[in-house]
């Protein structure tokens, strides 16, 4: 399963938003580090930005709210063998009315295509930037009406674990001063998991990575294991806590033993988190900081392919790629674009591959998640 954002807005949108997290502005900054390639895509599709190429053309990008888009992405997922998607919805931008509509817009692109393309999909709430109280005024509020106006579970295409609907919740126990509280977050597992009408979900929480030794960038209080029971499945984040092929292998070798003895011994299923590398440095200049772009290389696949390669040796079952079309952090694994254009600090680039190079490779760690192809120390040869 990939993690989907789903939320590049532009201006094309009609909603008044601007560019949402492509963040372009009149001087030719912008958020994103990886370029879309839009070779594929129709002229309906296709939004004028603010830079151009070094020959004088227009760049151009997608809007993540066009249905066509959508469904294109997850006919890439069908072609290469990628399970589905964890639509991510941030509790933050449900406050507003017109953001609401437009994540809403989204989400029901993403149903029609999960279920035009035989793939699945399901709902991660993402708590980051949410106050105090806003766990019950907003999320448990917005859970209740997907499924009474927008009736979510009714889509065939929804994603079931263990014969129950699957709802993620990522933000809990982690230290970085979120304002609301561990017990919100039981409260919340708890209605996902057991309220009579709303609930009776399987219940996956993304957690820090040191949910389980409560150091790093867990919080160090032992409630978290307590409100962690209420889970069903538990998925570490894993992005920017190692940074190269040594570390990788040396973080994921410590912790994917004991994490996993952690979950079977209470009842719980394990989904590792891979990312296939990372880079922010626009993002960061428009925030007025600085971040070295392409901070951690993706290395052709090779940095991705070691994460697989420990994680399935560890006896994973089921595993989180983080994510399919997350340009802001650098992270995406759908088709990127090696001719950019000019302006910005730059953009992450491989031209020696194909731009659909890391939708093959996640198909490859699927087939080797599911024992069709052995699973090798290095990436397989295309």
């Amino acid at each position: 399963m990939c993690g989907y954002q789903g939320w590049f807005v532009t201006p094309a949108d009609g909603e008044g938003m601007g560019w949402r997290h492509y963040g372009f502005n009149k001087s030719g900054q912008c958020h994103i580090d990886l370029w879309p390639d839009m070779s594929e895509f129709d002229a309906d599709e296709r939004v004028d930005t603010p830079l151009k190429f070094a020959d004088g053309r227009v760049a151009q990008v997608f809007r993540s709210a066009h249905p066509k888009t959508v469904r294109r992405h997850f006919a890439w997922m069908r072609e290469q063998g990628l399970d589905g998607v964890f639509l991510q919805r941030f509790g933050s931008v449900l406050r507003d009315a017109k953001s609401r509509k437009h994540v809403d817009s989204v989400l029901m692109a993403v149903r029609a295509a999960a279920e035009a393309e035989g793939r699945t999909w399901c709902v991660m709430y993402d708590l980051s930037g949410l106050r105090a109280g806003e766990i019950e005024s907003v999320v448990m509020q917005d859970w209740k009406r997907l499924r009474t106006e927008l009736k979510v579970l009714e889509s065939p295409a929804y994603q079931k674990h263990v014969g129950r609907p699957v709802v993620a919740v990522w933000g809990i126990g982690f230290n970085d001063g979120r304002d609301y509280t561990l017990e919100e977050s039981h409260t919340l597992l708890r209605f996902l998991h057991d309220n009579p009408e709303f609930g009776k979900l399987c219940v996956m929480a993304g957690v820090p990575w040191g949910w389980r030794t409560l150091n790093r960038d867990a919080v160090s209080d032992p409630e978290l294991h307590e409100v962690l029971r209420k889970a069903d499945i538990l998925s570490p984040w894993s992005v920017g806590r190692y940074h190269d092929m040594a570390s990788a292998t040396k973080n994921i070798t410590e912790v994917n033993h004991a994490d996993a003895m952690w979950c079977r011994e209470h009842g719980k299923d394990y989904m590792p988190v891979l990312y296939p590398g990372f880079s922010w440095a626009n993002l960061m200049k428009m925030r007025g900081k600085e971040a070295k772009l392409n901070q951690v290389p993706r290395l052709g696949g090779q940095f991705l392919w070691r994460q697989a390669h420990e994680r399935l040796r560890g006896g994973a079952t089921m595993l989180y790629i983080a994510m399919f079309d997350e340009m802001d952090e650098g992270t995406a694994i759908f088709k990127t674009a090696s001719k950019v254009p000019e302006g910005t600090l730059g953009f992450v680039t491989e031209p020696e591959l194909p731009s659909d190079h890391y939708l093959w490779l996640c198909g490859q760690i699927g087939k080797a998640l599911r024992q069709e192809i052995p699973l090798s120390e290095t990436p397989p040869r295309r």
